[in-house]
Formats: C-alpha cells, sequence, structure tokens
C-alpha cells in the first residue's frame, strides 16, 4: 500500500501552498531547489512544510487536496494550528 500526503507549505510573501505527493521529502526538496522554474513556489522562497497528512487512499488524497485549496486562510490557518474545533465554524463564515 503506498503512502500519498497532503501537504501546505508557506511562502516568504505569506500565502499557502497546498500539494499533494507520495514522496513528501523528495517534493519539499524540489519546491526548495526551484526545480520546475516558473512555479508558483520556486518564485516565493524560501518555504517552509507547515502542515502534512497521510493517506493510505490516493482518491482520498487528492479530494482533501482540491477542499484545502478551497479553504479560506483563517481555515488553512487552523488546520496549521491544529484548530480541529474551529474548522466547522469557518467554514459557515463569510471572509469577502
Amino acid at each position: 500500500m503506498k503512502i500519498s500526503y497532503v501537504y501546505i507549505i508557506k511562502c516568504a510573501d505569506d500565502t499557502y501552498y497546498t500539494g499533494i505527493t507520495n514522496n513528501l521529502s523528495q517534493r519539499i526538496l524540489e519546491h526548495k531547489s526551484g526545480k520546475y522554474k516558473g512555479s508558483y513556489t520556486s518564485l516565493r522562497k524560501p518555504l517552509k512544510l507547515v502542515f502534512h497528512a497521510e493517506f493510505s487512499d490516493i482518491n482520498m488524497a487528492i479530494e482533501k487536496e482540491k477542499q484545502i485549496k478551497k479553504w479560506s486562510r483563517a481555515k488553512k490557518e487552523a488546520l496549521i494550528n491544529g484548530s480541529f474545533e474551529d474548522l466547522p465554524n469557518l467554514a459557515k463564515k463569510n471572509f469577502d
């Protein structure tokens, strides 16, 4: 069974990047080295891994990545900080 990871990186410009991989340490090194020139993270270094979660089902990992990418900054930060009790409330608020 192959493990997949959903991860969040905090970029130097204070934005968050959410991704998915099956090799977390290698993928973070690729981000930090700027392997993919012109990519979102290559233009925003230095980078810091601030969250990751493991999944044994790649489809669940893909679903979670897509879900997190749609979240507000406040909701992503609650996840990063482990404030899981705040997640439902943040889902109901309008941050426009």
